[in-house]
């Protein structure tokens, strides 16, 4: 049976002017068929005009008349079941994650929903679906992510106060000579790169998983690579051996490309071939800073080299060291030719303490 339009208070031409305006496109649809069966469109026509069918016009025009366009937004979900899992035991279950298990405790290294879902049990009397503690998580703002690793003898504290007093440090190690002159701050590190290459994670279907080519061989060749965050520069070079040799080499291509007039303090880990002495000469524009021990979250170029893999280096086969060469000298120079990348991987706010 059709339900007549018995509100008459808006033309069809102020439907439709409404439904210009509505910002919820199903409203619009909802408006403009009422609007079309007002201007003598058949039922049936005007709701295929607007993606509905005649029952559904139909059930809109009774909340039309009673409501009018106010009553075709549609109405509000009713509250589900109240959660089974109160507020405070749900932040009990985030700080469980943000601890992680214990071993001796929990029996695993590692949370999965399965090991949440037995200690859910145990500590709350509640029990839930793997999937509903998916989801949980998810409203946790939770994740899956691969965890950044930490050498076991880092020192935080010795990280921080080398981060608050970095522009202090720098400042020490500037020789008299260059006191006036105005500084760069460079970080440097070494990467190597070979045929037994790395694989990196790519986007696949559910369930599957892709095959890449990976080599057994085990030709390789060293990237000794150093940048400057704030000029957004770099200097490489490829060795085929890490000693102070090579070293001196990378010292001597920064130099040049450190900016005329200016003095460098160079960041770096405190490798044997980075000790400055007989077999290391420095150039005058270049001074050394040590990061604090096993510190290699404090070099930005530890980063540039996981983006170095993860776009260019992963997934192929060089069948020679020529090949390996090639295939540094284009990841680099590639590299170099994204400024907004390079400043994104290398600045850091510590950083940013030094003028100059």
């Amino acid at each position: 049976m059709t339900v007549a339009i018995t509100r008459l208070d808006l033309s069809a031409m102020a439907l439709r002017e409404r439904a210009a305006r509505a910002t919820d496109a199903k409203i619009s649809r909802r408006l403009l068929a009422i609007a079309l069966v007002l201007e003598g469109w058949s039922r049936r026509d005007a709701a295929e005009a607007c993606a509905m069918d005649r029952q559904t016009l139909r059930d809109w025009v009774h909340r039309y008349n009673g409501l009018g366009p106010e009553g075709l937004g549609d109405a509000p979900r009713r509250n589900g079941p109240p959660p089974r899992l109160s507020a405070s035991q749900q932040a009990q279950i985030a700080a469980w994650v943000r601890q992680g298990p214990d071993l001796e405790r929990d029996g695993v290294v590692r949370w999965r929903c399965v090991d949440l879902q037995r200690r859910i049990e145990t500590e709350f009397a509640v029990t839930l679906h793997e999937t509903s503690i998916s989801r949980l998580l998810r409203r946790l703002k939770f994740t899956r992510v691969q965890p950044r690793p930490y050498h076991p003898k880092k020192d935080t504290a010795a990280q921080d106060i080398f981060k608050k007093n970095f522009a202090g440090l720098v400042a020490a190690a500037i020789p008299a000579t260059a006191a006036r002159k105005p500084i760069e701050v460079w970080f440097a590190d070494e990467a190597r790169v070979g045929q037994k290459g790395t694989l990196t994670y790519v986007w696949a279907e559910r369930g599957s998983r892709p095959v890449a080519v990976r080599d057994n061989r085990h030709d390789s060749a060293y990237l000794f690579g150093a940048v400057c965050p704030k000029r957004c520069i770099g200097a490489a070079i490829i060795m085929p051996a890490v000693n102070s040799e090579a070293m001196a080499e990378h010292l001597r291509e920064i130099s040049t490309q450190v900016a005329p007039g200016a003095h460098a303090v160079l960041v770096l880990d405190g490798a044997g071939w980075h000790q400055a002495g007989e077999r290391l000469p420095v150039p005058d524009n270049i001074s050394l800073l040590a990061l604090p021990p096993y510190s290699p979250e404090l070099n930005p170029v530890e980063n540039i080299w996981q983006f170095l893999r993860g776009n260019f280096l992963s997934h192929q086969v060089w069948n020679s060291y020529d090949e390996i060469l090639a295939a540094c000298r284009n990841a680099w120079n590639k590299f170099m030719q994204m400024p907004k990348q390079i400043a994104s991987i290398t600045q850091r706010d510590w950083i940013k303490t030094v003028t100059g």
